[in-house]
């Protein structure tokens, strides 16, 4: 077999490398577009924007963020069973280069119809592509580490790094080209980094990472296998003609979608799945004692990254609307993008993951060893409830003038920081767990299970983004206290969860 080498990147496999620079370009991409969105679609058409109404416009962009994370899991379940996780990967890229090619030259075809349906169209393959290289990148992190332990949270803290670069250029990029000259430019930007990022993943992949994520998980007899490939590529194309035919009733007004309505009853309906999706795991999954165990961590694992991202995915709209509409954003007589905020978060992740990767190695190797993840959990809960803290100090200062005071943006940072501080004991440490307590059977759909947390945030912080409002002031201390509150809750729940959690998996 060719296997992939082991050494060459700071100390860590060479396809780590790779597997970097495409998520890194990915993200870009990703990242640079998403803070445009709400601000483009609560522009004013005479602004060059869609003119919706402000919830709508974050609605949206929650459904958008949703999706691209709900995608991740029949992304998985495509790729354990048809593609592997190498071809979808590929194919992914490819269908996200296409959505930003979409989005970008929609503005050619202006405000109306058709320029609305180029825009939403791009949206949609974004969130295909997406769904099919997020899962499934991650888990070929995990496989480039079969030794696992400290070494494997301190590979995915670099990868994590990786990430954040991206988001960290790209909404520069993108904000500055997106606000200050046009719009559709900022997109086109965003859709150039992705095709980097596909071409980096053509040339390097096959020379970096061997044979890893190349095959799929077979049944041992072929007639089985064979049904079993005809009946997921039927499940497929038959889910994307019943996409392409809502889509196309949608765009011509045949039916009218409410956006806030639609992220309610999504959130509601992504509960029941996941539920059900652990019930027929446990009962009818085909696990032994030890891998039932660990699903039930997993689980309560799922719930807490939920509530943290519910919190954490407030930052493209409620925070975001925020940074535009209270803050003082003029330095030296110009005026700062909006967006350009949103590179907080991306520039303390690159400062502090390597920390964070030294902190955990160094903890494993001590005497008390490594924390277990329902304890890094809590910790990230924690340092997230004091971020929201500040900015429930800082809406009560915009309450109290009524809403005529533009605040420091040093409320913001301290938010911002605060929450990386929690997202670093939250997401790398959660994407290296689902990895190490997966079955191995199930890994592909696991990790889609650990974007769906992700999925429900988006959601939430869509809801809530339009109460971040002008208008409505004084409902904006009361969000951030009330999300203070919930991670807060949620932290304490954990703490009390770490034994007896220590206990059951030392039992496996």
């Amino acid at each position: 077999m060719n296997q992939a080498p082991t050494s060459g990147f700071f100390g860590h496999p060479v396809g780590l490398r790779t597997l970097f620079m495409t998520e890194m370009w990915e993200r870009f991409s990703y990242y640079g577009l998403r803070p445009l969105l709400v601000l483009f679609m609560s522009a004013a058409l005479m602004d060059g924007g869609f003119g919706f109404d402000r919830g709508q416009a974050s609605a949206i962009v929650g459904i958008y963020g949703a999706c691209v994370y709900l995608a991740s899991l029949p992304g998985g379940w495509v790729a354990d069973r048809l593609l592997g996780l190498r071809r979808a990967i590929l194919v992914g890229a490819m269908l996200i280069t296409g959505g930003h090619l979409s989005i970008g030259v929609s503005g050619f075809a202006g405000q109306g119809t058709a320029g609305k349906a180029a825009f939403f169209a791009g949206l949609l393959l974004i969130v295909l592509g997406t769904g099919l290289l997020k899962p499934n990148i991650s888990a070929i992190v995990g496989d480039l580490y079969p030794e696992g332990g400290a070494r494997r949270d301190a590979g995915f803290s670099i990868f994590y790094m990786g990430i954040n670069i991206g988001a960290f250029i790209g909404q520069l990029v993108t904000g500055f080209l997106g606000e200050k000259v046009g719009w559709h430019l900022g997109f086109g930007a965003a859709g150039v980094g992705m095709l980097i990022g596909l071409i980096t993943f053509w040339h390097y992949a096959p020379r970096t990472l061997g044979d890893l994520g190349l095959d799929i998980v077979r049944d041992p007899d072929p007639d089985v296998q064979q049904r079993r490939e005809s009946r997921v590529k039927a499940i497929v194309w038959g889910t994307l003609a019943i996409i392409a035919v809502v889509f196309a009733l949608a765009a011509t007004g045949s039916i009218t979608l409410d956006p806030q309505s639609i992220a309610s009853n999504m959130t509601y309906v992504l509960l029941a799945a996941v539920i059900a999706f652990f019930a027929f795991v446990q009962v009818a999954g085909g696990l032994n004692s030890d891998e039932r165990r660990q699903m039930l961590v997993i689980l309560v694992l799922f719930l807490a990254a939920m509530i943290f991202w519910s919190a954490f995915e407030q930052q493209p709209t409620a925070l975001n609307l925020f940074a535009r509409d209270f803050t003082d954003r003029m330095v030296f007589g110009w005026e700062v993008p909006a967006t350009w905020f949103q590179v907080i978060n991306s520039f303390f992740i690159v400062l502090l993951a390597p920390v964070a990767a030294m902190v955990w190695i160094a903890l494993g190797k001590s005497k008390r060893g490594d924390l277990s993840p329902p304890a890094k959990f809590a910790i990230g809960l924690a340092f997230a409830a004091v971020g929201f803290l500040v900015m429930f100090f800082a809406a009560r200062q915009v309450g109290s003038a009524g809403g005529l005071l533009l605040v420091s943006p040093m409320w913001l940072v301290a938010s911002y920081f605060f929450q990386t501080v929690g997202e670093l004991c939250v997401s790398p440490v959660g994407l290296s767990s689902m990895t190490k307590l997966s079955p191995r059977k199930y890994l592909g759909q696991v990790m889609g299970i650990w974007f769906v947390a992700s999925a429900i945030g988006n959601l939430i912080g869509g809801l809530v983004g339009g109460h971040v409002d002008p208008e409505n002031i004084q409902e904006m201390p009361k969000l951030f206290s009330t999300t203070a509150t919930s991670l807060l809750v949620a932290a304490v729940v954990l703490l009390l969860l770490v034994r007896p959690i220590s206990r059951m998996l030392q039992r496996s």
